[in-house]
């Protein structure tokens, strides 16, 4: 845990630092109320430990603007000459405990282990609602097709061991629902799961949302940091379109894997972490290492038990098992009536190719529910391109047919972007830069919007 220390008598922040760096805990500490409030804005810290008597300031006052500006803190209170009264008062203004001074070691464990435990608490309740909307949201991880049932046996015999796991597949195949699935399975399950997105940063900005950093070590950081290895402590971390990480970074992830250990950026000291990593990827791990893009050791490494996600064109049951419970989400998240798909729109979707997987798929119904006109979702509610004929066939827009050339750019951009696993690498085939992909996509969700609105009474 992340503990600051506040105290105006230089002695006791000195020895209230080493107890709880004794208790394998960090401890910052500083010297007013004012100082600590600021450093609350900066920096998220898992407990306070606020002196009753700061010199000319009242530490009832600091108490009351500490759980102000943070109604969540913890905020612990410690005094050499406190009153039963003062011990009440500050309990009624939201700490969570009184403690005399000298404090005692035993008797400070003893509180930080409560804290601990209230903060695991709250992030397997904040873990658990996420869940809740992803299983709403995502089709169950759950198959009808023969090589899925197989990929969901391997995950799942290997769900209780330590051993790596990397999941292969297309962009869209549900790589993140089948990791959520293993951890869901695991002895870790009561432990977070931390997702880390390898092609999201820069290759500084990736280290720093991997390791963590301290302050100064790069233009920006001008607070310490702890990164998602040292969030996933005691569970699971999902590496997600490993194939995108920066070969920079490629040792220290192999030092994590084979040792436990692992540096913040900017800082000499060696850290440990008990961490299961699952990676993801939609690349050629094999070939990327032939290209001298990722690392043979590395590969081999996370090569420990290793599926691969089929596409959702192989999967014609599943395929309308999933579009249906889309459809049942859309319709009731937009009060909708609609309730199923026509013989032919059904034909439709078997037809198309998928190439973006589900996600093509949940942006395709949930337009279909915001266009149906009536009970059933009709061809002519879905994009042109999976209406049917040989470009449904070929997952292609009507190339050449009478349909508007916005029309045209609207449905390739679509179909590129549900493709590929970024938006940089969906504007590097468009042959455009990723900003004006940007600028293209809010005015394709503000058509969307629109639509909504104007549909959510039907």
């Amino acid at each position: 845990m992340d503990i600051l220390i506040i105290d105006d008598s230089r002695a006791m922040r000195e020895a209230m630092v080493l107890a709880v760096e004794s208790l394998g805990h960090e401890g910052e500490a500083v010297s007013e109320g004012r100082m600590g409030l600021r450093r609350l804005r900066e920096e998220r810290f898992d407990l306070v430990i606020l002196d009753l008597r700061l010199g000319e300031e009242d530490g009832l006052g600091v108490l009351s603007a500490i759980r102000k500006q943070h109604p969540g803190q913890a905020v612990v209170m410690v005094t050499a000459e406190g009153t039963i009264a003062e011990a009440v008062e500050a309990t009624r203004r939201g700490a969570i405990d009184f403690v005399e001074k000298p404090v005692q070691l035993e008797r400070l464990g003893h509180v930080m282990g409560l804290v601990q435990k209230t903060r695991h608490l709250e992030t397997r309740l904040a873990e658990l609602e996420t869940e809740v909307k992803a299983h709403v949201m995502e089709p169950q991880f759950a198959s009808q097709d023969a090589s899925v049932q197989g990929v969901l046996e391997v995950l799942f015999r290997a769900a209780d061991s330590p051993a790596s796991i990397l999941i292969l597949g297309q962009s869209g195949t549900g790589k993140s629902v089948a990791a959520r699935a293993v951890h869901a399975a695991s002895g870790l399950r009561d432990q977070p799961m931390v997702t880390v997105s390898c092609p999201s940063l820069s290759r500084e900005l990736l280290e720093s949302d991997l390791f963590g950093h301290v302050k100064g070590a790069f233009t920006g950081a001008l607070r310490d940091h702890w990164g998602k290895v040292r969030a996933a402590e005691g569970g699971t971390l999902l590496l997600d379109e490993i194939g995108e990480l920066p070969l920079e970074l490629q040792p220290k992830l192999l030092r994590l894997l084979q040792e436990h250990e692992y540096e913040r950026l900017g800082e000499n000291k060696t850290r440990r972490a008990e961490v299961r990593i699952i990676a993801a990827t939609n690349r050629d791990l094999e070939a990327e290492v032939a290209a001298g893009r990722f690392r043979e050791d590395l590969f081999y490494r996370l090569n420990v038990i290793t599926v691969t996600m089929p596409p959702l064109r192989e999967r014609p049951g599943d395929l309308l098992a999933f579009a249906g419970k889309y459809l049942a989400f859309f319709a009731a998240q937009m009060k909708r009536r609609v309730v199923g798909f026509s013989a032919e729109a059904e034909r439709c979707l078997l037809a198309h190719p998928w190439p973006g997987n589900l996600r093509e798929l949940r942006n395709t119904v949930e337009r279909a529910v915001i266009l149906a006109a009536g009970p059933a979702i009709l061809p002519g509610d879905l994009p042109v391109g999976i209406q049917g004929g040989g470009s449904a066939a070929a997952g292609l827009p009507v190339v050449g047919s009478m349909m508007r050339l916005e029309d045209l750019e609207r449905e390739h951009i679509r179909r590129v972007v549900g493709a590929t696993a970024t938006m940089k690498e969906a504007a590097r085939v468009l042959g455009i830069d990723v900003a004006t992909l940007h600028r293209k996509r809010r005015l394709m969700e503000a058509e969307v919007a629109e639509l909504r609105v104007a549909h959510s009474g039907g």
